[in-house]
C-alpha cells in the first residue's frame, strides 16, 4: 500500500488533495428495522477474526506516508452508511451471496430481525449500518522511492 501511495503522490499536482474514503471494517455492523414510526436496533453482523487486517494494514499505510511527509492529514471524520432491503429474508440473501463471509449473521438476530420486521408499520425496511471514513490528505514533500 505504500508502493500505491508513493505512485499517487508522484502523480498528484502540487498542494493537490488525496481523498481517503472507506469503510472501516472493525466497527460493529448494526442491524436496523426503519420505518416512519422510528427505528429499532435487532442485533449487529459478526464479523470474522481476520476481517480487521486490510484496516489495520490502510491505517499503518497512511501513518508511513505521513511519517515519510509524503501527505498532511488535513482533516478526517466519519458517517454512517446504510444498506437497505425490503424484507429480513433479501438482506440474508444478499450477505450470504455477495459480502465473500466477510459479515455472518447470527440465526438468533436474523429471527429477531424478522420479527421486529413483521410487527412494524408496512412501510418498514432493514438496513446494516456501517461506519465510512473519510479523509483528506495534501500532497507533501517529494518521496524517495528506494527499491524494498
Amino acid at each position: 500500500m505504500v508502493h500505491a501511495l508513493g505512485e499517487i503522490h508522484r502523480i498528484l499536482k502540487p498542494n493537490g488533495t488525496l481523498i481517503d474514503l472507506r469503510p472501516i471494517d472493525g466497527d460493529l455492523r448494526s442491524i436496523e428495522v426503519a420505518s416512519m414510526a422510528g427505528c429499532q436496533i435487532a442485533g449487529r453482523l459478526n464479523g470474522l477474526p481476520g476481517d480487521m487486517g486490510d484496516d489495520e494494514a490502510a491505517f499503518k499505510a497512511m501513518d508511513e506516508v505521513k511519517s515519510r511527509g509524503w501527505f498532511i492529514s488535513k482533516k478526517e471524520d466519519s458517517f454512517p452508511y446504510f444498506y437497505y432491503w425490503d424484507t429480513p429474508s433479501e438482506m440474508k440473501e444478499v450477505l450470504d451471496k455477495d459480502w465473500d463471509g466477510a459479515n455472518t449473521l447470527d440465526i438468533d438476530v436474523y429471527q429477531k430481525t424478522s420479527s421486529i420486521w413483521a410487527s412494524a408499520n408496512a412501510d418498514a425496511r432493514v438496513r446494516v449500518r456501517v461506519t465510512i471514513q473519510i479523509a483528506r490528505w495534501e500532497k507533501g514533500l517529494s518521496p524517495i522511492f528506494v527499491r524494498e
